[in-house]
This record gives structure tokens, sequence and C-alpha cells, in this order.
């Protein structure tokens, strides 16, 4: 089973810890990215919130001529829903399952836990979450889709299902265009998900709007 390479970038809170947050980053990047993002959260200043970026693996990338970069899956063309990487995804999402774990030991409950992550990362939190064993306090999956759908039927696990989901997308993102995020979300929701779909005027990126609404969506799962 695969395990943690090298130790995430962690923001701990001011106060107790006792909730949870593991942002995955997009394909090239690392746990650096969306680090800046926290202050911008607005979170109240006695929040206990542990921010946890993990770094994804290094591994060549088939769509960048086999470039070697940080990526959760391979990616074999733009059509992310064909050729996919299953054993890179099933992989990342063990990784996640061991940043959970770790958490848990601290004494974090399964239900102030959430797995938040853009692109590649989104697409790893909605597959490790969809299929953990406890409900946990949400999911936050940006500008991404829902990888290896056929096999969630059989692999979700009934507590999971209670998970709250939040799913945001620009509507002119030419990566992951904002269709395949609305299937994916339309096909949660006919499974009996609970799924926040929200839309933006931007490309595969993040904007203030979308930064406003994820934040007041946390605070709700995470008061």
């Amino acid at each position: 089973m695969p395990s943690i390479a090298e130790p995430p970038v962690l923001i701990e809170p001011p106060g107790k810890h006792d909730a949870s947050v593991i942002w995955l980053h997009g394909l090239g990047a690392d746990g650096h990215d969306f680090e800046g993002i926290v202050p911008e959260l607005g979170l109240p200043r006695t929040h206990g919130i542990r921010f946890i970026f993990p770094h994804a693996p290094h591994r060549p990338i088939t769509i960048n001529g086999g470039m070697v970069m940080r990526g959760w899956y391979d990616v074999a063309g733009p059509d992310l829903t064909e050729r996919e990487d299953e054993a890179g995804i099933r992989d990342s999402s063990a990784i996640v399952e061991e940043f959970i774990a770790r958490e848990r030991a601290a004494g974090v409950s399964a239900g102030r836990i959430v797995l938040a992550g853009f692109s590649q990362g989104g697409a790893i939190s909605l597959f490790a979450g969809l299929r953990h064993p406890e409900r946990l306090a949400g999911i936050m999956a940006l500008s991404t889709y829902l990888p290896l759908p056929d096999t969630l039927p059989a692999e979700a696990h009934g507590a999971a299902r209670q998970t709250p989901i939040f799913m945001a997308h620009g509507l002119y993102d030419p990566l992951i265009p904002v269709l395949h995020g609305q299937h994916s979300a339309e096909q949660l929701r006919a499974r009996g998900y609970s799924v926040t779909w929200r839309t933006y005027a931007m490309p595969h990126s993040v904007c203030a709007e979308e930064i406003r609404d994820l934040a007041a969506w946390l605070k709700a799962e995470l008061r």
C-alpha cells in the first residue's frame, strides 16, 4: 500500500485542534499551492481547524510527453474520462486514507474532517471520500469531476452517502470542461448524495466569489 512519502504543508489552528481539512493540489503543483487561501477564508480567530496540504508523488504524465511531475494519477489524453489511470487513482486514495487515519489518531472525529481538492486533487477527494467507511464533515471538489464513476455503486459506503459535497467549476474551463463537473454533480445527486453545485465566470482557477462561497460552506459544516 502507498504511504506518505513527504511531510505535508501544515497550518495549525490558533486554538485547540479539533477539526482537519486535507486539501489536495492539482497536476504539476505542490502542497504550497493552496496554502495562501487559508487567511482568505475568514475563519473565526478561535477556530480549531488544522489545514493539511499534501504533496503528490512524482510520476510521468502521458499527456505532457511523459514529463515527470507531481500528480495524483496519470492523464492519458485531453478527455479525462477515457483510459483513466485506475491504479494511480487508487494509490492516491490510499494516501488520503493514511492522512485521515493520522487525524483520527490525533483525536479528530471523522465528522470533523473535510477532504478538499482542486482539479486532480478534487477528483481524488471525491474518490476517497465517497469510499470512506465513515461520514466525513464534507468534501470540497473544485474544478474537477468524478473519477471511475462506474465503480462507485459497488464500492461506496452507506455512511459516506451522508457526507455533504461542495462542487464548484469555472464556466470557461479549457482543461476540465464545466459539463464534466456538472455531469458528475448530477450523477451524485441521482445516487442520493447531497451536492452543492456552483459555477463562476472563470477558467481553470479559483476566484474571490468562489472562495467566499466555499468559506461559508466550510464554516457551516465545521461550526
